[in-house]
């Protein structure tokens, strides 16, 4: 797959910089104005520098803009498809990484990953619409870095029907990121020793209405279902238009301030440990074997890293420190067959599960995801501890990378 970067009249393209480096500036605490004022002076050079429109649109996604984020990485990918992060030193692997258009939870941010390393990085953004192109760049190995969501559907489907006859190694296949639905990950862990992880149901507006009148039994639309109840708008992620009802009511309440028409139910589990602190992990498995995310601690039952304020707490720090180091003899070891399980049922060579303990001492699942961020990129004054850990991670990919590699290679 060629595509040129200059013509007679245009000076020839600036590489990309990519989400892992301009994430790296952010967490520094360095405003990305003026590089963004770069940008728009080399777009003004030349209008086709699709390197400028694709880091410009990752930018507007970082500043919430999502919409001018969209329409922007729309413009970079009329000009190409395929964008290079080169490795570090001279490239030992080539790997191509098959992408979705989409804001920053639309593939695998997989650049975080092969980050500084000696890997060749290739995204390859597919649409659905097309076939799939006949002149693929060279690579040693593939990774299906398209997340799961209904408007990935159709392309993972399609990219399915191609990945038996692939002719280099394939990693996460995207008929099993298919299965990553919220819905589909409950009825996939129903049952299976020592997980908890309560059953999550697509449930239309009307049929949400009609609960909250006492027309429709909520056991019709979620056979565990019971007051408090957890619900979200299909697709969402990051917490957005995540809440807590309690009542009919406040379910009526809840809709009335949503415009959507699908969501997500499913019943709240009270996982407050006994100091009642919510803790929320994040643990990644690479091919197969666990390794510890981060460790969020928080007052509130909806975590997220950034809004624990981990920063701002010396104590709490102190814990994920102490989660992190003993995780493979602690959290690890405790929860080894419900992560096998996890690993075995959902057939991924990379992914990441958010979770917590339940008060039966269970893997108290909330969500598993090919998509979810992993990094290295918080201050190491604050975060001594963190960066050594996510090293564990890269490393570990790594030598997926290369065992897959050195496979194909013995096979052929």
């Amino acid at each position: 797959m060629t595509h040129p970067t200059s013509t007679p009249d245009q000076p020839a393209e600036e590489p990309l910089m990519g989400l892992a480096a301009m994430m790296s500036k952010v967490c520094s605490g360095e405003p990305l104005t003026e590089l963004a004022n770069h940008l728009m002076e080399r777009l003004q050079r030349n209008p086709n520098d699709a390197n400028a429109l694709m880091d410009l649109s990752i930018i507007s996604h970082l500043w919430f803009k999502h919409d001018i984020g969209l329409a922007t990485q729309a413009r970079a990918l009329k000009v190409r498809r395929l964008y290079t992060l080169p490795a570090r030193s001279s490239a030992k692997i080539r790997l191509l990484a098959l992408m979705h258009h989409g804001d920053l939870a639309a593939n695998t941010p997989i650049e975080f990953l092969v980050q500084n390393s000696d890997v060749q990085l290739q995204l390859l953004y597919l649409d659905p619409a097309q076939p799939l192109p006949l002149d693929l760049p060279e690579h040693d190995v593939v990774f299906v870095a398209i997340a799961e969501s209904t408007h990935s559907e159709a392309l993972l489907r399609q990219l399915a029907l191609h990945a038996a006859h692939w002719q280099h190694p394939m990693l996460n296949r995207p008929e099993r990121i298919a299965r990553l639905s919220r819905d589909g990950v409950a009825w996939m862990l129903q049952g299976v020793p020592g997980i908890d992880m309560p059953l999550s149901a697509r449930v239309n507006r009307e049929a949400l209405e009609q609960v909250c009148a006492g027309t429709l039994p909520l056991a019709s639309v979620l056979a565990d279902g019971a007051f408090p109840l957890i619900v979200r708008p299909l697709d969402s992620h990051a917490g957005h238009g995540l809440e807590k009802v309690d009542s009919a009511e406040s379910l009526l309440a809840y809709l009335q301030g949503k415009t959507e028409n699908t969501f997500y139910l499913s019943r709240f589990v009270d996982y407050r440990s006994g100091d009642g602190l919510y803790r929320k992990y994040r643990i990644a498995l690479v091919d197969g074997k666990a390794f510890a995310g981060h460790m969020a601690i928080s007052e509130h039952w909806m975590i997220h890293y950034a809004n624990a304020q981990m920063d701002v707490s010396a104590e709490k720090r102190s814990e994920e420190a102490s989660f992190m180091e003993g995780f493979e003899s602690g959290f690890a070891r405790r929860h080894a067959e419900a992560l096998h399980a996890i690993d075995r049922l959902a057939g991924l060579e990379y992914l990441v599960i958010d979770c917590a303990e339940s008060a039966d001492g269970k893997l108290l699942v909330f969500e598993i995801d090919s998509a979810a961020v992993v990094h290295a990129m918080e201050s190491v004054t604050t975060f001594p501890y963190k960066r050594a850990h996510a090293q564990k991670i890269f490393q570990a990919f790594r030598t997926l990378l290369e065992k897959t590699v050195a496979t194909a290679n013995d096979t052929s």
